[in-house]
């Protein structure tokens, strides 16, 4: 049978708080039976001391037992609380007054007798009841001597059977059972508050776990699963624990749908790669095809023209794949960088050196301001380099002739400087600004003037600069340009 944390609970109160009540009320009626054992002890002392001192009987020495019996027989109608007993000093009972079959006993265990006469304060002391072979009860004892020699004991029971007859009449009133049922409605009512109390505690902790249970059951999934609210403003530890359970829960499902999300942009990827490099490797299957198969009916030029479209093919095939394993790499966290101190001018002029000869086709006004840029850099110059050369070639590629790339170094204080790389060029719209950046994308108003380009130089560019602990910002208008910025940290010169 499975039970809930609350039954668990709550039957495990019930049997701590009966076996409790159980404990307590035993506890309780020994502790009254001892003081009230006690008390009548002590009252009663020196009763049977007295009985002897005053009694002719027994003072002197005991002779006469018939009518020691009926003496016993008149104290107990007039004492009926007690029972009297005459014993030898061997503890052997000699004479008492009771019907007949009703002592049970014919000695007694005379070291509770010994024990009272030589220290009466170790009251209550229980010796043998008579009339009752396991039990014991509280008493009174006087030694009997007959001429200074030691004859027996009066043994006198104190509270003895008709006491206790009488004593179990009363207990049996109703105004007892009547305060008795009050007392169990008083405890049934304190064990039903505390079943509402725990009821109440374990509350939070029984919709804390019908949430994980929810969440488990929707596969961990946020989307359709109404969670209950913990405030805030309940600082313990069920409340707590909850809020850190939804949050913990919150992160898991935002990483399940970036996974989602980033699984998705994987596939898109891949499709659009395989269809760029599919495109390169048709033509170039095709082109090679036509050389195989035409043979000497292709004239010199055109197999010169098949093969430098060839080869431009195999070109692009090479940078894309390059393009693959360079974002891969960087995705991986599988590039590492390695910083130096470098002449940030010497690298960008090296960069335009690589272009000139393309803008100069191009009718395209390549410039570096200022044109003494003599500013020490800390990064990793072949990285560096990566970025600042893709930068150039875009701007190069979306910008018509006649128009200006130019590439600016700006100081922001002693220890950071800006490079932009600026264009006059077609621009990109304001709503593709975000997403020029992501892998395998190109704006709608791009050019790639005859080139398969596979859309991955920026975010090639965007890795690198972050491995360099730089970021990259876009700023452009439509047929007005387009200026792409990142810091660098300067060398400070000592």
């Amino acid at each position: 049978m499975n039970l809930s944390l609350y039954q668990k609970l709550a039957v495990s109160l019930v049997v701590i708080f009966c076996f409790i009540c159980a404990l307590v009320y035993s506890w309780s009626k020994q502790l009254e039976l001892t003081s009230k054992h006690h008390g009548e002890q002590n009252l009663h002392l020196a009763l049977a001391e007295h009985l002897v001192q005053d009694n002719p009987l027994i003072k002197e020495g005991v002779y006469d037992y018939a009518a020691l019996e009926n003496l016993f027989h008149t104290l107990m109608l007039l004492g009926p609380a007690f029972e009297f007993y005459f014993v030898d000093e061997n503890g052997k009972i000699l004479t008492y007054s009771a019907e007949p079959g009703k002592v049970k006993r014919t000695h007694i265990n005379l070291a509770p007798l010994k024990k009272l006469i030589n220290n009466p304060a170790a009251a209550p002391i229980y010796g043998d009841d008579p009339r009752n072979k396991a039990q014991q009860k509280i008493f009174s004892v006087a030694p009997v001597f007959n001429n200074d020699k030691l004859q027996g004991y009066l043994y006198v029971i104190i509270g003895g059977e008709a006491y206790d007859t009488s004593l179990n009449t009363i207990k049996n009133n109703d105004k007892l059972w009547l305060a008795a049922l009050w007392l169990g409605a008083a405890l049934a009512f304190l064990l039903i508050a505390m079943l509402i109390l725990l009821r109440f505690f374990t509350n939070p902790i029984q919709r804390l776990a019908r949430d994980v249970s929810n969440i488990e059951a929707a596969n961990y999934s946020l989307t359709d699963t109404k969670l209950s609210n913990y405030s805030t403003q309940k600082s313990n530890e069920v409340h707590s624990l909850g809020r850190n359970i939804q949050a913990m829960v919150t992160r898991i499902d935002e990483q399940f749908k970036a996974l989602e999300q980033s699984d998705k942009q994987r596939k898109e990827l891949l499709t659009h790669l395989s269809h760029d490099l599919r495109t390169p490797l048709a033509s170039l299957q095709g082109f090679l095809e036509v050389l195989n198969q035409s043979g000497s009916q292709l004239n010199a030029k055109e197999q010169q023209e098949y093969l430098h479209v060839s080869l431009n093919n195999c070109a692009q095939l090479k940078q894309l794949i390059e393009q693959i394993f360079e974002l891969a790499h960087l995705e991986n966290g599988e590039i590492s960088i390695h910083k130096e101190t470098f002449n940030l001018g010497e690298l960008i002029y090296d960069c335009i050196a690589k272009f000139s000869l393309t803008a100069e086709k191009k009718g395209l006004n390549l410039t570096v301001e200022p044109a003494i840029c003599d500013f020490p850099v800390v990064a990793d110059i072949a990285k560096l380099e990566r970025v600042l050369s893709n930068l150039i070639d875009n701007a190069i590629r979306h910008t018509p002739k006649g128009g200006s790339i130019a590439v600016n170094v700006k100081r922001i204080d002693e220890k950071q400087l800006f490079v932009q790389v600026s264009d006059t060029g077609v621009g990109i719209k304001h709503d593709e600004l975000n997403a020029i950046f992501n892998p395998h994308y190109q704006a709608s108003n791009s050019n790639n003037e005859g080139r398969q380009q596979g859309g991955l130089g920026l975010a090639i560019c965007k890795g690198l600069l972050k491995l360099m602990d730089s970021e990259i910002n876009v700023q452009s208008e439509l047929g007005k340009g387009t200026m792409f910025s990142f810091n660098l940290p300067q060398k400070i010169k000592v």
